[in-house]
């Protein structure tokens, strides 16, 4: 609920219909699914293409697919698991469409594995400024700055992804407890060969316990259950009053989440949708946010500078009064050759801000310890980032540029961060 703009979106029921409109008006960005956090895809004008979503071929002998960029994960979902497929790599939502994981070059729980989702992405179609549809493959310059540039080069109208195989639709996870950022740091490279990895991490906690986490691994079961069926979800019926959630509320769940488990390590086999899409489960959660809003505030640090550069950040949110109510950690491998793609190796933090006045000025404080330890902010989850600082976080940024500048992308595809940020 932050930022909030009046814009009117437009639908198109053909590929001819989409190329008028396109033609016909001066500005706007394509709109998935909502779930990108910031301002990303905002404008006066915005191009809803959730619509334009069909399944278009499927190779089940080998896990190929052909679909419309509208369509969602969690629609492919419920056809490629009971046939034993499922993503290659896929963000904490499923609740997003193929189009804005290909525009943000989502990652996930395997990235220091699989990388981005760039990655299973063979191809796609892309409608230019003039309306001319391009093929790209990944040798093409326009795939790799499509890929994580926000939408900013055209309309994604439709991919061919490859999937993985799998043989049940549960995980064995384990989880491991830790008692302090270097415990926390220990444990994702001891379970580094895992191919799943993700901690919650205490932000509030000080001292000798700063950066204690509940780290959870997992690999997909060899059990045969493919009996996959998306749960009902439990609805957030109302905007929680602002007061709910504060820096004590957030102690207190903290301190509770930590200590449910007493074991040091313990082993469970959860389904698909508990393992990488938790919140997935209730709809609305945002919520509890209150009726201004949240942010999320994600940024990746490299290996060499992950641990001090964290847990400073880590002491100044817990010494600031500001508290994150959900901290995620998240190991990366090599960062790719994408113009705008986030991750680099080394370990990424995302952080949940109720929106106040007092938050952006803690913001602005850790962009400058985000770029003292030479790391960035990613661009999906952000509303706030100066253009300075952006510049600073992105070496490929003037390629992106020239490019968009090239195609005249640059005055048909506009976003608020897009303005913001000057691309």
């Amino acid at each position: 609920m932050y930022p909030q703009i009046e814009g009117k979106q437009f639908e198109f029921s053909t590929i001819a219909k989409l190329r008028e409109y396109i033609l016909n008006t001066k500005e706007t960005i394509p709109f998935g699914n909502g779930r990108s956090y910031g301002d990303s895809a905002l404008n006066t004008n915005m191009i809803n293409c959730k619509n334009h979503n069909s399944f278009l071929s499927f190779d089940e002998d080998n896990g190929m697919l052909h679909v419309e960029s509208g369509i969602l994960l969690s629609e492919i979902l419920k056809i490629v698991v009971p046939k034993g497929w499922f993503l290659k790599i896929t963000p904490g939502t499923k609740f997003i469409t193929v189009g804005g994981a290909i525009a943000s070059d989502v990652h996930g729980k395997n990235h220091h594995k699989k990388g981005c989702f760039s990655e299973c992405v063979e191809e796609f179609d892309l409608m230019l400024p003039d309306g001319n549809i391009v093929s790209c493959n990944k040798k093409d310059e326009l795939f790799k700055a499509t890929c994580g540039g926000m939408g900013l080069t055209g309309v994604i109208i439709s991919a061919k992804i490859s999937l993985i195989k799998i043989n049940s639709k549960n995980i064995d996870q384990i989880t491991i407890k830790t008692k302090n950022l270097k415990e926390t740091f220990q444990a994702f490279e001891d379970y580094s060969s895992h191919p799943y990895s993700v901690a919650w991490i205490d932000c509030l906690a000080k001292g000798k316990e700063t950066g204690r986490c509940l780290l959870k691994v997992g690999n997909f079961s060899n059990d045969g259950d493919l009996r996959y069926k998306q749960k009902k979800k439990i609805n957030i019926p109302f905007i929680f009053p602002l007061f709910l959630l504060n820096t004590l509320s957030v102690k207190i769940f903290n301190w509770i989440y930590y200590h449910k488990s007493y074991k040091s390590k313990s082993n469970q086999k959860v389904d698909v949708d508990e393992f990488f899409y938790p919140l997935d489960n209730l709809n609305n959660w945002n919520r509890i946010y209150g009726k201004k809003g949240f942010t999320q505030y994600q940024f990746v640090l490299p290996k060499k500078d992950s641990y001090d550069g964290l847990f400073e950040i880590l002491s100044a949110i817990s010494n600031s009064g500001e508290s994150s109510f959900l901290s995620v950690l998240k190991l990366y491998g090599k960062e790719n050759k994408n113009y705008l793609s986030f991750p680099m190796e080394g370990y990424s933090l995302a952080l949940d801000f109720k929106i106040n006045k007092k938050v952006f000025g803690l913001l602005n404080d850790l962009d400058k310890l985000v770029l003292k330890y030479n790391g960035r902010v990613y661009l999906t989850k952000d509303v706030r980032i100066s253009k300075s600082n952006f510049e600073k976080n992105y070496p490929n940024i003037e390629k992106f540029k020239r490019l968009r500048k090239e195609y005249s992308m640059n005055k048909k595809f506009q976003s608020l961060q897009s303005k913001r940020i000057g691309i």
